[in-house]
């Protein structure tokens, strides 16, 4: 499985971004997709996920309610959606892909085996 991510940027602290992520190659075993992020200094860190069939997402608490997962299975690209900008959430954003994930393996970026490059979203004050 081959991940693509783009649609990193630099916005304003209130302002919205739409990454994405494509897949290709075998990805019949890319059950669930996730984005994690990685901030200077800090440890890469999960920031939601959808299973393929779009019937579960999962998200982290800090971005609960700002951050949208969602796909379009005919494209093969998942959308990690955020709104509502902070500072903090400046970071390198990082694509997954793994099999079907429950519970707490959701936030476990070591069950993804598949991840792209990274994308640099930077949110000013």
């Amino acid at each position: 499985v081959q991940l693509q991510a783009s649609g990193g940027g630099l916005v304003q602290a209130g302002e919205s971004l739409r990454l994405s992520c494509t897949a290709s190659g075998r990805t019949l075993s890319s059950a669930t997709m996730g984005w994690f992020r990685q901030a200077p200094g800090k440890e890469r860190e999960f920031v939601g996920a959808i299973r393929w069939s779009g019937s579960v997402t999962v998200y982290a608490d800090s971005v609960k309610d700002r951050f949208t997962v969602s796909r379009d299975s005919a494209k093969k690209t998942v959308y990690l959606q955020m709104n509502s900008l902070k500072p903090e959430d400046t970071a390198v954003y990082y694509c997954a892909a793994g099999p079907i994930l429950y519970g707490s393996s959701w936030y476990d970026r070591s069950q993804y085996g598949y991840w792209g490059q990274g994308t640099q979203v930077t949110v000013s004050s």
